[in-house]
């Protein structure tokens, strides 16, 4: 049996968000296993996209489908640069934050994530670029307790998506 199947055609323009949004953003994310993690936790908090900016992996890729057990199919999924994803998101009035290790950031539990919000991460290994990291209205941070300083990009995205989703349940 063969078949031969088109990728969606997935654009910031045909993306219909709902009025209260919750949305991750990936920068350059590069490894599709992290890629499918991220989209499991999209699918599992849920949250109502995910948007890549500056993509370096297929977004379709094997290993991206494979890790995220499917959830490249449920859940909306945009790649486009990551200025114009900003932009989008300014442009429907969506507060973005940046999660970096910044001396500015601001812990994650502190910030009010009921509203439209979308949380910004970047690559494991250089976090956001400076670019992306100003045109964000605020940075956060998860508190390291252990020697380390910072989270696989996936599990902060789960970490920082479910606490979204926390505060819009306790504010409902």
């Amino acid at each position: 049996m063969l078949a031969v199947l088109h990728t969606p055609a997935r654009t910031l323009a045909t993306l219909h968000l709902p009025p209260n949004p919750l949305v991750l953003v990936l920068e350059a994310v590069e490894k599709p296993g992290n890629l499918g993690a991220i989209l499991r936790t999209a699918d599992a908090a849920p949250v109502d996209a995910v948007l890549i900016g500056d993509a370096r992996t297929d977004l379709f890729n094997p290993n991206a489908i494979r890790a995220s057990i499917g959830c490249v199919f449920t859940v909306p999924l945009v790649a486009a640069p990551m200025a114009d994803i900003l932009a989008f998101l300014k442009e429907k009035s969506v507060r973005t934050y940046a999660a970096a290790l910044t001396p500015r950031a601001h812990a994650y539990t502190e910030c009010n994530f009921r509203g439209p919000t979308a949380l910004v991460l970047g690559t494991e290994a250089d976090g956001l670029t400076p670019a992306a990291q100003a045109a964000c209205d605020d940075t956060i941070i998860i508190p390291m307790m252990g020697r380390i300083d910072s989270l696989n990009v996936s599990v902060a995205g789960a970490v920082l998506a479910f606490e979204a989703v926390r505060q819009r349940q306790a504010g409902a």
